[in-house]
């Protein structure tokens, strides 16, 4: 994938220059590293704070910025303390990202293939009646969780004239193989499955639910200490002792292997050879207390982490990169479902206001909106094709 990488030269070259030649007073920063703690973001316990810094207490990298925009963050020429994401909502997705995301101009999957199209001729639809709607079990009882889904049933219905059965379902696969047979028809799918449903069962992605504030998912954050200077991009991670969190996990190994190659050209294995922390928490002290120097961190883990430890603070950390964020699992059906099924289906999800149901208050999710799959799981399919995923019943 070295192709992709072409200007990363000249990138270094640039932060070079700026190291040579931008002499940010540090006074202009020591305001930022200051805080009670009160509100998560200031610094704690001296970690990272104006009191720690490994260059005499204050930090010395010119590209430490105070001013972030969430809409153009810049990170090619800015770092931030992670104070500065705590504080403007960066830590999931938003209205703008969303839209960003649908946006990037793919007209085809990146790995695999795109959504089958909705036969022209209906003797090629099927008309189930009823229609099995599916999700994971959770841990409220079948029943009990019914019920929590009865607005949603109710109106699937209404819009579409036909019963709705619900099932639960033991596991991913078991989604996708039911899909695939036609046995269920609508679902609600996880994020890494998703790729599998539309390869596999013919599954469309249809919508994903947002919350109240319009934000969504997580963000993968490049993160190091506060007073790691020497430290500005994710380019600078191979030399320095970096963590990731396990094999098999997507936000701590393996969506940052496939990005970091993808953005920076750290090809995990070759150039880049991070360490297993054993955790997103691991990871999250054990660069706080200098046991590792960077990493790549879910940015929910990380709030988690930061809220449960009590000499943790989001100024002990720097953030060098963000990835987009990841989106929720979505709804989706079956390709050849009759189309009133189908457009039954985009009325119940996509213009309804789940707010004050129990259908909203268990997901979180007062309102869904429309998703394209070719460019909304962009990353999620670059993520699967660097680490060899194959859309298959074995790899399910």
């Amino acid at each position: 994938m070295a192709d992709q990488h072409a200007n990363r030269d000249g990138h270094s070259s640039r932060r070079t220059f700026v190291l040579a030649t931008g002499a940010i007073g540090t006074s202009i920063l020591a305001g930022c590293l200051e805080g009670d703690g009160d509100d998560g973001s200031g610094a704690g316990a001296g970690l990272g704070g104006a009191s720690g810094g490994g260059n005499g207490g204050e930090p010395q990298d010119p590209m430490l910025s105070t001013d972030f925009d969430p809409e153009n963050p810049d990170w090619e020429n800015n770092n931030y303390l992670g104070g500065l994401i705590y504080e403007n909502d960066y830590v999931r997705g938003s209205d703008f990202d969303l839209e960003n995301m649908g946006d990037r101009g793919h007209t085809g999957a990146v790995y695999g293939t795109e959504p089958r199209e909705h036969p022209d001729d209906p003797s090629e639809w099927i008309d189930p009646d009823p229609i099995v709607y599916a999700e994971l079990p959770r841990e409220d009882s079948e029943s009990a969780y019914r019920d929590i889904l009865e607005p949603m049933i109710e109106t699937l219905e209404a819009e579409t004239g036909r019963d709705v059965e619900f099932q639960t379902i033991d596991s991913y696969a078991a989604v996708v193989e039911g899909m695939r047979s036609e046995r269920i028809h609508i679902a609600n799918f996880a994020t890494g499955n998703t790729p599998f449903g539309v390869n596999m069962a013919g599954m469309v992605p249809m919508a994903m639910g947002v919350e109240g504030d319009g934000q969504f998912g997580y963000r993968l954050l490049a993160i190091t200490r506060a007073d790691m200077d020497e430290i500005q991009s994710v380019e600078d991670f191979n030399d320095f002792r970096a963590a990731h969190t396990e094999e098999s996990s997507n936000s701590g190994n393996q969506a940052p292997s496939a990005l970091f190659d993808e953005h920076f050209g750290l090809t995990r294995g070759d150039n880049y050879n991070p360490e297993m922390s054993g955790g997103h928490e691991q990871s999250a002290r054990g660069i706080a207390y200098g046991d590792y120097d960077c990493g790549p961190i879910c940015s929910t883990c990380i709030e988690q982490t930061i809220d449960a430890v009590d000499d943790i603070s989001w100024d002990d950390f720097k953030v060098v990169w963000a990835a987009d964020p990841f989106p929720p699992g979505p709804i989706g059906y079956r390709y050849n479902l009759h189309e009133e099924i189908i457009e039954g289906a985009r009325e119940t999800w996509l213009n309804t206001d789940w707010s004050g149901t129990s259908y909203g208050e268990e997901a979180g999710y007062p309102q869904y909106v429309e998703v394209d799959y070719v460019n909304h799981w962009h990353d999620v399919m670059i993520n699967q094709q660097f680490n060899g995923v194959e859309y298959d019943e074995e790899e399910l």
